[in-house]
């Protein structure tokens, strides 16, 4: 009896984690869902609903440039990531944690400093464009800022780490004891690599994704410094125009236009992938 008063005493604290939420709620509702209302209203003024047609006929080709340099740059952080982050996972050894600090130490230069470095590397005299034009792989009058390939590059570059370390927490957390199973039933390493090892990291894939195209898609600086007037993306438009009055009904409406149609890819993404733990 008495354990069981003892036990009825104790203070219900069903109330402790909703407490526990309640700076993180507070910061998302102040920082994310007042701005992000603010913003869907202010898409609205002038010539409501119309601004977004009007916005998306106006930029269809800058728009279109946008995702195509995100893609390929995500595209380039996959084929790159992967390999780099199944090396560290299943060969690092006692390296593990040097070759994952050398991973994220270009986040110890601001981003700006590293997209400067590139434009110094990537310039017509510079040593990169020297180097190319020795090897004759690239046209003596032919320069690299100003393309396509100097702006992809750079998101490649900048971006690559978000790609490489969920892909490398899929690998890590992977029980090596079903590549033994799948050894045992006869299954070459081709095929135990592509229904083991590859299925059980598209989580980190589907995660890394997610951190590259994202963020490359609103990004400006890349563009702006490295790229050309035939280089804008959505970003620069926002980012050049947004102080002026006039423009902001319909820059609003564009960024929730970009914001949409990234959600949309986001699920498409998903249900190709097909992983049902993705969400």
């Amino acid at each position: 009896m008495a354990e069981s008063d003892e036990a009825g005493a104790k203070p219900n604290r069903w109330h402790t984690p909703y407490l526990l939420l309640l700076p993180g709620l507070a910061a998302l509702i102040f920082f994310f869902i007042l701005p992000l209302f603010s913003i869907a209203k202010l898409s609205l003024k002038g010539g409501g609903l119309s601004n977004y047609p009007k916005v998306l006929t106006d930029n269809w080709d800058v728009i279109v440039r946008t995702f195509e340099f995100s893609g390929l740059a995500t595209l380039g952080a996959i084929l790159i990531g992967y390999p780099l982050a199944y090396f560290i996972a299943m060969r690092g050894g006692r390296y593990k944690n040097l070759l994952l600090a050398m991973v994220v130490l270009p986040f110890f230069v601001t981003y700006l400093v590293r997209t400067l470095a590139w434009k110094i590397l990537l310039y017509d005299g510079g040593p990169a464009v020297s180097i190319l034009h020795g090897l004759h792989l690239l046209p003596q009058d032919q320069a690299l800022l100003g393309t396509d390939f100097a702006v992809v590059f750079a998101l490649l570059y900048n971006f690559l780490p978000f790609m490489v370390l969920p892909i490398y927490v899929s690998l890590e957390k992977l029980d090596r004891r079903l590549l033994e199973a799948a050894s045992d039933l006869y299954a070459s390493p081709q095929r135990a690599f592509r229904k083991v090892t590859l299925r059980l990291s598209l989580p980190g894939i589907f995660a890394g994704t997610l951190l590259t195209f994202i963020p490359a898609s609103g990004d400006f600086i890349n563009a702006e410094l490295l790229g050309s007037d035939k280089q804008v993306m959505i970003g620069n438009i926002i980012e050049k125009n947004f102080g002026k009055e006039f423009f902001r009904p319909e820059l609003s409406a564009l960024s929730f236009m970009l914001m949409g149609l990234i959600l949309v890819g986001v699920l498409v993404y998903a249900k190709v992938l097909g992983t049902e733990d993705l969400a």
